[in-house]
């Protein structure tokens, strides 16, 4: 694995960021929010997908050929941005209170 590998960040920030939405997810749920649909289906999807990045990033980080682990921590890196992506639609929807 390369000096300037970037799977332990990836590990890391998709670990906090998976803690986030199972907060999210949990006080939805506890609050009986009926109309959250949106807000928690895109938090779920978030919450996938950055347990496969984790996942990934840790196989990247623990595979003995150079190949494989950049193939991996690129498909990480990838999963993760799009995970990224979901999380921040829920914040937008969430801050601006789209859903009335």
């Amino acid at each position: 694995m390369a000096n300037d590998s970037k799977s332990p960040h990836i590990l890391n920030t998709s670990t906090n960021l998976l803690g986030f939405c199972l907060i999210v997810l949990t006080s939805i749920k506890v609050a009986h929010f009926s109309n959250v649909t949106i807000i928690d289906d895109i938090t779920g999807v978030a919450a996938i997908l950055l347990m496969a990045s984790c996942l990934l990033s840790f196989l990247s980080m623990r595979s003995t050929r150079p190949a494989r682990s950049e193939r991996l921590e690129m498909v990480a890196d990838y999963t993760f941005l799009v995970a990224l992506i979901c999380v921040s639609i829920t914040i937008v929807v969430v801050s601006f209170n789209l859903l009335s």
